[in-house]
């Protein structure tokens, strides 16, 4: 969501921001550069992860182990 604002509102700000020092003023400008650059988005692709998982186990031993692995809130000792 972004917000649109009015310039008044946009000359009360400038009025607080001219008392910064110069160093602030320049990291400010470099953040606000920075936040109108059109980045290009990375594609991604599901297909990437496919065989990403090396197992020896069948898939019922995996489930099995992970149903085995659980433990029940009561059964922790703190």
């Amino acid at each position: 969501m972004r917000i649109a604002l009015k310039n008044t509102t946009i000359d009360k700000y400038f009025g607080f921001l001219t008392k910064l020092d110069n160093i602030s003023k320049k990291r400010l400008i470099v953040k606000l550069t920075e936040s109108i650059e059109v980045k290009e988005k990375k594609h991604f692709d599901l297909k990437s992860l496919y065989g990403a998982w090396e197992d020896t186990r069948t898939s019922d031993e995996i489930i099995n182990d992970i149903r085995n692995s659980r433990v029940e809130k009561k059964s922790i000792d703190l």
